[in-house]
């Protein structure tokens, strides 16, 4: 691979590779966590499963939890990897105190669902439970991530005057840290512009909508790093050169820099502030990828792979770009509130999601911790986006008949043959995903763990 295509990073050896392995444990034990809970939530929303549920309750706070821990706790955290390898060296106490606030943060908020009247609210984005421990796990992931995101722009890899494809890639880091940053300061500037006599659902419901929706470029711009370095594992050469690709990263980042125009022009409380934010996600978010996925897909197109480690990385790259660009699609069909929302999110959010367990697979071996599985590297990704598409293919089917949205067992309403059908598709393949998931986590957990093992075997025989 030529340094004209050579879209990925070194792994150092002093402490930023110590702190992206933290970050990657922090990533695991978040999906672990957020796994556990997948199954509680899959099986209560399951026609004829659901009624055998004894504690159908803890549905939404099920679902704060699984949602919080395999979205924001997962993404963020896998940034926490990529910008770790990213930063220039310097004193890293910063970067550890982020760490640490960010576990325990996690921490705090999977024990959250356990205690007594922490009563969930659906708000968009960041679900909460209205219970002061679970509100000290989210002030503390917050904080943790804040610093990370400082440390980040402080010792941030110039992208330097020779334009190659690790500068436009370094360019992708930067640019995602900028947007949570800026994302950062819409959770603030929300928090300050909330009217008093705002509470609960609507309460939060606006104080996360503009940073929430600056959150889904982080995510996305991010995926477009994880796409090129994807590219470059799996052998590909795309159709477009290094300075193509900056720009494209850059009108990611361009959109980010819109909202705090929303901010001045509209109220946190009109309803043009809200559809701004709609509309800046839907054509900046979607549209704004179209030009790399189009040269990622026509390089795949071109070349098929040669041997293991490319099809490993193809799986992942090629499973991401189809349920995103799905997930995509479904977000302009969105009519109202029923379960075609949760169908748009999970499409796209799990492109995201696959496209980061990719490079994680990548990582593994240069961070000094072989994979185990390699066949199976290449079918999980395949197997947990077989799971998704029908999980969301069922979402859309039932929101065509008017299912609603976060609701389960009765409230569903499945009082029709395609209702029914529609919901056991969406049980069908989230049970298949909650399998990948799980493959994952068994695929990186064993990676892991072996190497720590074998080394205490040398040891010990030494």
């Amino acid at each position: 691979m030529t340094s004209e295509q050579n879209y990925s990073l070194d792994v150092p050896g002093d402490a930023r590779r110590q702190l992206a392995l933290g970050w990657l444990w922090l990533c695991v034990l978040a999906l672990l966590g957020a796994g556990v809970f997948s199954v509680l939530l899959v099986v209560s929303r399951t026609p004829y499963l659901s009624e055998h549920i004894p504690w159908i309750d803890f549905f939404h706070s099920a679902l704060v939890v699984h949602v919080d821990l395999s979205v924001l706790v997962w993404s963020l955290s896998f940034g926490g990897i990529l910008w770790s390898l990213n930063q220039r060296p310097g004193r890293a106490w910063l970067a550890w105190t982020a760490l640490v606030l960010a576990c325990l943060g996690a921490l705090v908020i999977i024990l959250s669902p356990f205690v007594r009247d922490a009563q969930p609210l659906m708000s968009n984005y960041v679900p909460v439970l209205q219970h002061p421990l679970f509100f000290s796990g989210l002030l503390l992931f917050a904080l943790g991530f804040a610093l990370l995101v400082v440390n980040s722009m402080i010792f941030m890899v110039p992208v330097g005057p020779a334009m190659s494809a690790r500068g436009a890639l370094r360019f992708g880091l930067n640019a995602a840290a900028v947007s949570a940053a800026v994302a950062l300061i819409c959770f603030a500037w929300s928090y300050l512009q909330m009217p008093d006599y705002l509470m609960g659902q609507s309460f939060f419901e606006l104080l996360f909508w503009g940073g929430g929706h600056v959150l889904q470029f982080t995510y996305t711009l991010l995926m477009l790093v994880c796409w090129l370095w994807l590219s470059r594992e799996a052998g590909l050469r795309l159709g477009i050169t290094p300075r193509v690709v900056l720009v494209i990263l850059f009108v990611g980042l361009a959109c980010v820099f819109v909202s705090p125009l929303i901010y001045l022009a509209y109220p946190l409380t009109t309803p043009e502030h809200v559809q701004l934010f709609t509309w800046l996600m839907r054509w900046g978010g979607s549209l704004g990828t179209l030009p790399l996925a189009l040269a990622v897909l026509v390089a795949l197109l071109r070349y098929g792979g040669e041997n293991q480690r490319e099809w490993q990385a193809r799986s992942a790259l090629q499973c991401s770009l189809f349920l995103f660009g799905i997930g995509g699609l479904i977000g302009f069909l969105i009519s109202g509130s029923n379960v075609t929302i949760p169908a748009h999110y999970h499409g796209s959010i799990v492109g995201v999601t696959l496209a980061m367990m990719g490079v994680c697979y990548a990582l593994l071996p240069r961070l000094g911790y072989p994979l185990r599985h390699a066949k199976l590297v290449i079918w999980q990704p395949i197997l947990y986006a077989t799971g998704q598409l029908m999980h969301v293919g069922g979402l859309v089917w039932s929101g065509g008949y008017g299912v609603q949205r976060k609701v389960a067992g009765s409230e569903q309403a499945l009082d029709s043959i395609e209702r029914v059908l529609g919901m056991g598709l969406m049980g069908l393949g989230g049970l298949i995903s909650s399998i990948g998931g799980l493959l994952f986590l068994v695929i990186v957990l064993r990676a892991l763990t072996g190497m720590q093992k074998h080394a205490h075997e040398a040891e010990g025989g030494q």
